[in-house]
């Protein structure tokens, strides 16, 4: 939330999946220190965990030299001289009367909306699509089958013939950053929904390709390579769209009253299909064998469907003009209850003004 309110209009995709590279570096610091021959072991792996602390004492003294985010001074303290000076600590000496007329203008909007706790937004048809398409955004990045392979990939690797599959591991983890720096580049010039359509159709394309080369590696060791190919692959896409997107693109789904809410919502989601992902993902791959990844292949098609039909374009886009795609929906879908209509209302006339 945070990155998607302090972030250029032009550079607020790039920005966030700023975030996402920053967990795929952890991820591949982790896979390395943690060889056997590093810290991975008997003797070194009580520092190995004490090591997760650093990154937390670092950002306990990193943090307070932050700016404050200037839409959160503005638009919900109404500090106006405060926000101009958290603008020009961010951006360096430019005329922030742009950025702070658009603040103005969101205000005006967040005024006449009422904070919405998360109960009441669950609640609320009036939010309900920009909800819909946010946990669904969620879902799909966890049940890809992404964190099946983050967190068996060795086991996979074993099983599909790799020799050393701790270090196929590791290149799963190279691959992840590269492919993360490639949507850093591609996020704000070929947008949110191609980038995740071109995402979920590529993975699962890939999720098949894997299940066939699993099912006959037995008959051709050629198979094996194919299974490598495809999981590497599967990564590629991954890191694309569907990792870095769903974290920062219900930021921009939002308006300033409801945001907090969904994002927390969202997160929610996102960690409890994590949670479901790497408890049962052992007991479905003893039940389904070398299909687990069909079972995959046809949920990314379902999300690739959803994304096509569901997830609207924000690239460019300020958070009034997105408000103002679902308010269009809104207005096409079944009359809303007394309540939600006089929430309806309000949100139109912000839109409006």
């Amino acid at each position: 939330m945070y990155i998607g309110e302090i972030a250029p209009k032009a550079y607020r995709g790039a920005l966030g999946t700023l975030h996402q590279l920053a967990i795929v570096v952890g991820i591949l610091i982790s896979q390395v220190i943690g060889l056997d021959f590093i810290l991975g072991n008997d003797d070194m792996w009580p520092l190995l965990l004490g090591l997760s602390g650093a990154p937390a004492v670092l950002q306990s003294f990193l943090l307070p030299l932050c700016p404050e985010s200037p839409r959160y001074l503005y638009i919900l303290l109404g500090k106006e001289q405060e926000a101009r000076k958290s603008l020009l600590r961010l951006k360096g000496e430019y005329d922030p009367t742009p950025d702070l007329e658009e603040m103005r203008k969101e205000k005006e909007a967040a005024d006449k909306e009422p904070r919405v706790s998360i109960l009441s937004l669950i609640r609320s048809s009036v939010y309900r699509q920009q909800l819909v398409v946010a946990l669904m955004m969620h879902l799909s990045q966890q049940f890809s089958g992404i964190n099946a392979i983050f967190y068996y990939s060795t086991a996979i690797f074993t099983r599909a013939g790799v020799g050393q599959p701790v270090y196929a591991t590791i290149g799963v983890g190279v691959i992840n950053t590269v492919f993360t720096l490639v949507s850093v580049a591609l996020v704000d010039r070929a947008g949110r929904r191609t980038l995740t359509l071109v995402g979920l159709g590529g993975m699962c394309c890939c999720a098949v390709v894997m299940t066939v080369g699993l099912k006959f590696q037995s008959e051709f060791t050629w198979m094996s390579y194919v299974s490598m190919s495809a999981i590497f692959l599967f990564v590629s896409f991954f890191e694309v769209g569907p990792g870095p997107i769903p974290w920062f693109i219900v930021a921009e789904l939002f308006s300033q009253g409801p945001r907090p809410a969904a994002i927390a919502l969202a997160g929610c989601c996102n960690w409890t299909s994590n949670f479901i992902i790497g408890m049962t993902f052992p007991y479905i791959e003893k039940f389904l064998d070398c299909y687990v990844f069909i079972l995959f292949a046809v949920l990314l098609l379902a999300f690739t469907v959803f994304t096509y039909l569901r997830v609207p374009e924000t690239k460019g886009k300020t958070f009034e003009e997105i408000a103002a795609v679902f308010l269009k929906r809104q207005k096409k879908s079944a009359a809303p209850s007394p309540k939600d209509a006089t929430e309806l209302q309000q949100l139109k006339t912000s839109t409006d003004a």
